[in-house]
């Protein structure tokens, strides 16, 4: 794994005189960057680890690693995660964050604020190795007998690929994250009783609802994330001496700024998928996708689309610090080398 520590760039001291690791940095950080941001959406490429990493085995520290600071991060943003869902659901022009953190607590007090985060930390282990193992597959198949790495469109291809197969499996645990999220103290006594339940509702394909929208985000985010990290990376390198170092914050705001370019053109879909997810007045609500965006601009206008938006934003700084920490912390407990 390419490591802040290694290249240098943490004290903004170029380690090579040709500067090329400071070109390499830039190409290889947007993935490192991916394997600390965690924010609570799995739509990302997948981690893409050296030859030397998956011969050695440290592939799997990696991905211990990544699991525990997601979850770690997950659990100490929550409260956002929430606030978001309900307003994606419930949110009007008179429902906003100071009102929805009111009605949360007077509801279901404190504790209601991490309603839903047991399983969307369940969720990250088999989402993992389930995208993990599926993109190395796809790779393979990709690039046959060549030993070539995989130019930007086809990593693109993989990692929407291996995104919509771990989606698929673990699907039904992102349904009982939303409902538990919205769920009222005592409509569930737990995972069982909750499962049992949505399945009366409507069998099977309720565990499902809100699958199409889902699948398709995970394109719109991935290319456009990766597309304006690489403009924005290419612009740089063009505008700049080969012999000055970049600094850290410009690496910084070149990946932040492209994953949330990402989140901003894929969140209307988000948002569907969770309406849909929801499945709040069944008889009264639309059923489909093009159903809801026609609801949603009818009754709220464009600005409907990206209700939640602001809470979404503000769990990005304290989730990527979190990850950040916890990910380099647990990795070096597990003999992972740091130089």
């Amino acid at each position: 794994m390419y490591s802040f520590k290694k290249s240098g760039l943490l004290k903004n001291e170029c380690v090579s005189s040709t500067c090329q690791v400071c070109e390499e940095f830039l190409q290889n950080y947007h993935e490192l960057l991916q394997r600390y941001m965690d924010i609570g959406e799995d739509i990302g490429v997948p981690e893409d680890f050296t030859t030397s990493e998956m011969v050695s085995g440290m592939w799997w520290r990696h991905l211990v690693s990544g699991g525990v600071a997601g979850a770690v991060s997950r659990t100490c943003t929550a409260p956002l995660d929430r606030i978001k869902v309900y307003l994606q659901v419930h949110g009007t022009r008179h429902c906003k964050i100071r009102s929805c953190c009111r009605y949360m607590f007077q509801e279901g007090g404190s504790t209601s604020f991490w309603r839903g985060n047991g399983i969307n930390v369940l969720k990250i282990g088999p989402e993992s190795a389930l995208k993990f193992m599926a993109y190395e597959q796809i790779k393979r198949a990709i690039k046959g007998d060549d030993v070539r790495e995989l130019g930007l469109y086809e990593r693109l291809l993989a990692g929407s690929l291996a995104g919509g197969i771990s989606q698929s499996a673990i699907y039904p645990l992102e349904v009982l994250k939303t409902r538990f999220a919205l769920r009222k103290t005592g409509e569930f006594s737990g995972l069982v009783d909750a499962t049992r339940k949505i399945y009366r509702q409507g069998g099977l394909k309720s565990f499902y609802r809100g699958y199409v929208p889902n699948l398709m985000g995970i394109i719109p985010y991935a290319g456009i994330d990766l597309a304006v990290y690489e403009t924005l990376k290419n612009r740089y390198l063009r505008t700049h001496d080969k012999n000055e170092p970049p600094p850290f914050w410009i690496l910084l705001l070149c990946g932040t700024t492209s994953s949330t370019a990402g989140q901003v053109c894929s969140y209307p879909l988000a948002l569907v998928r969770t309406r849909l997810q929801a499945n709040i007045s069944p008889d009264k609500s639309p059923n489909t996708m093009i159903g809801v965006f026609k609801d949603i601009l009818r009754n709220e206008g464009f600005r409907g689309l990206y209700r939640g938006l602001t809470p979404n934003f503000l769990k990005v700084a304290p989730a990527v610090s979190i990850s950040y920490i916890v990910y380099e912390n647990f990795r070096e407990l597990l003999g992972v080398n740091m130089t």
